[in-house]
């Protein structure tokens, strides 16, 4: 629905400058660089910032079931403490990478200080596909994991938290195999676990309740509102789904979603909650359209991309809109619900043609906004009801939502400069008062 070069038709010939980045790292350092041409920050602030305090690399040997012996290789890429202990997700993925890991690290540290917590960014990773692991040795695995990274973790160190191809009971067998080795229980030392063993309510939906949160806020700005405002989400897995299901309880119509299986669109709406997520059963969106009278599948996912909708919420992986398909976006306003959705040269596209995109380092904050509570549960031994986590995100998302729009209003930038703005101003003002040791 916004105007500009997309109506033409017209494709934008990518230059040197514009080229894709080949990573999340190059695209971090990228983003940071462009953000602090707005800010009056000490050079060295940001040439540190572009760098990791440091990576851990191990070996991870897994004894399969049948015996045999296999070394996997994992990550763990601590970015900057500045500002409180390192914070971010574990993947167990075959394409992670040591780059990747530092990127997403990255992120992380802007991420934690756009919503004004006490973390600084971590991420990190074992190299493998989870498919292909039973039970027994995705146990096996994490609990190795966990002990190669015990020296470098811990609720006052480095604190992990679930990611793609972990889950809560990923993080309760991490917990558990530290606690071990430490001698006590210590449940803090990573987040997202079921609520049984210390984890905190509301915490699996909350990437995607900050989602919904953000988008609506930015319907509100924009003067949309909710009502009948068409929605497009991509990636119906915990983030695309649980926003969609909130976004459509409040009055929005959500009128495609999509998964790896494929795509379904309504210019009617959807009923989300009937529509299982991917967790609750894999390439069923499509199953769904099959059965619904005015559904239409999509057989490729990635044209929900192009439609015409109020608001896209890409919800699935990295790097989905570029330089090939920035111009075809039809959407006024971009709410990314994944980790870099946007590569940079699309942004800067997409921002030429005046559609607005919301950044995923405050989109989808909710998650590590959520296991900050969990955290803070932990230490202190005490446990939050549902409403009181909602209510909680709520606040701390309106408060960095009006933090990243004024700043947006004061300085004419996107949304995307301003919320590293906000989060650079944060870290930077935090390394001069502590200073650099000698």
């Amino acid at each position: 629905m916004s105007t500009g070069t997309a109506d033409t038709g017209e494709k934008r010939v990518a230059t040197d400058e514009q080229s894709e980045p080949d990573s999340a790292l190059e695209t971090a350092r990228r983003q940071l660089e462009h953000a602090a041409a707005h800010l009056d920050v000490d050079p060295g602030v940001i040439e540190r910032l572009k760098h990791p305090t440091t990576v851990h690399r191990v070996a991870v040997p897994l004894e399969r079931d049948d015996g045999s012996v296999e070394v996997f290789t994992g990550y763990r890429a601590q970015h900057d403490d500045v500002r409180g202990p390192y914070k971010g997700g574990l993947r167990f993925h075959p394409e992670v990478t040591e780059e990747e890991c530092v990127g997403l690290s990255m992120w992380m540290t802007w991420k934690c200080a756009v919503m004004d917590l006490p973390f600084g960014g971590g991420k990190g990773g074992v190299v493998v596909d989870p498919k292909d692991l039973s039970e027994g040795e995705h146990e096996r695995l994490t609990r190795r994991f966990a002990e190669e990274l015990r020296k470098f973790v811990g609720p006052k160190k480095d604190i992990p938290a679930p990611d793609m191809g972990t889950d809560a009971q990923t993080m309760a067998w991490f917990m558990d195999a530290y606690s071990m080795q430490e001698g006590e229980t210590i449940p803090g030392v990573v987040t997202g676990k079921p609520p049984v063993v210390g984890g905190s309510e509301g915490r699996e939906e909350a990437p995607g309740r900050s989602v919904a949160i953000v988008t609506r806020e930015a319907a509100q700005y924009y003067d949309y509102g909710l009502d009948g405002l068409t929605v497009a989400v991509q990636g119906y897995g915990s983030v695309g789904a649980n926003a969609a299901r909130l976004l459509d309880d409040w009055g929005g119509d959500v009128v495609a979603v999509s998964d790896s299986g494929g795509a379904v669109h309504d210019p009617a709406g959807l009923d989300t909650h009937a529509i299982p997520s991917f967790a609750e059963q894999p390439n069923a969106v499509t199953d769904y359209g099959v059965d619904t009278d005015g559904a239409e599948v999509l057989a490729d996912g990635s044209d929900i991309l192009e439609l015409d909708v109020d608001v896209l919420i890409p919800a699935a992986v990295g790097n989905v809109i570029t330089v090939d398909n920035a111009n075809a976006i039809r959407a006024d306003i971009v709410v990314e619900g994944a980790n870099g959705p946007t590569t940079f040269p699309a942004d800067e596209i997409l921002a030429e043609r005046g559609v607005h995109v919301i950044p995923d380092i405050l989109a989808n904050a909710g998650g590590v906004t959520v296991s900050y509570f969990e955290w803070l549960q932990d230490i202190n031994r005490r446990t939050w009801t549902l409403d009181q986590v909602n209510s909680e995100l709520e606040s701390e998302m309106l408060s960095a939502w009006d933090a990243v729009r004024e700043e947006v209003e004061a300085r004419d930038v996107t949304w995307r400069d301003a919320a590293y703005v906000v989060a650079l101003d944060r870290i930077a003002e935090a390394k001069s008062v502590r200073g650099l040791w000698p």
